[in-house]
């Protein structure tokens, strides 16, 4: 009777621990999962927004000069609705070329259009109607570039310019978001000493001469929109 007594208890025991050992099993991944959740959430709280400062007119520059020395790339290449332009980004003009890698590493420049077309003169690109555009350059700053003209490049066909800002701007400081593309045979050398130039095309003026043949209204912007798909950085 005795013996009876105690292998029934032996199974009652042996049967709890074998529930037990089952119920960690199970419950074992949970608390993986909710620790991994609770690592993640951390590591998102922690993880910076963004890499760099607001631009805006009094750290552009300091903030250019860094990024010109860390980022050396000078060759881009546009892809348009007419096909694609290379573009060589010239080091002597070094804070409009950093602005303009920069742009292209935040992805700016993607889906805004050419919105000012005269043919025999130039197309000029960099801005949309639509409101990412804005909420793009609400993100990185508003800011302006200073001219920079004396470094013996001049208004030929093919160079790429950045114009003026549309403020009252007796300096010509340079719109930052902005360029234009001189596509006028025989150069637009009027144009010297008031705008930067600070690259040249090297593949795909046959792209621009047909962007700059399109029908535009009375403000120069093309009748059918002519977007940048994408720019992306060669070398």
């Amino acid at each position: 009777m005795r013996i009876a007594l105690l292998l029934g208890l032996f199974f009652i025991l042996l049967n709890c621990e074998d529930k037990q050992s089952k119920k960690n099993s199970i419950s074992q991944p949970t608390t993986d999962l909710q620790q991994e959740e609770k690592t993640n959430t951390t590591v998102a709280r922690n993880k910076p927004e963004r890499v760099y400062p607001q631009l805006n007119d009094e750290n552009a520059m300091e903030f250019f000069l860094q990024y010109e020395k860390d980022h050396k790339e000078n060759k881009v290449r546009m892809t348009t609705d007419f096909g694609v332009i290379d573009i060589l980004l010239f080091n002597e003009t070094k804070f409009h070329r950093a602005n303009f890698i920069f742009l292209t590493k935040q992805n700016y420049f993607n889906n805004t259009q050419f919105y000012r077309v005269i043919d025999n003169f130039m197309v000029q690109a960099g801005n949309s109607d639509d409101r990412k555009t804005a909420r793009k350059r609400r993100k990185i700053g508003k800011y302006l570039l200073p001219k920079d003209t004396k470094r013996g490049f001049t208004h030929e066909r093919g160079v790429i310019s950045m114009p003026s800002s549309e403020i009252d701007n007796p300096h010509k400081l340079a719109s930052p978001y902005e360029f234009f593309i001189v596509q006028q045979h025989g150069g637009a050398h009027y144009l010297d000493g008031d705008y930067t130039i600070f690259g040249r095309v090297i593949n795909g003026m046959d792209v621009v001469d047909r962007i700059a043949a399109v029908d535009t209204d009375e403000a120069d912007w093309p009748l059918k929109n002519i977007f940048i798909r994408k720019v992306e950085i060669l070398e």
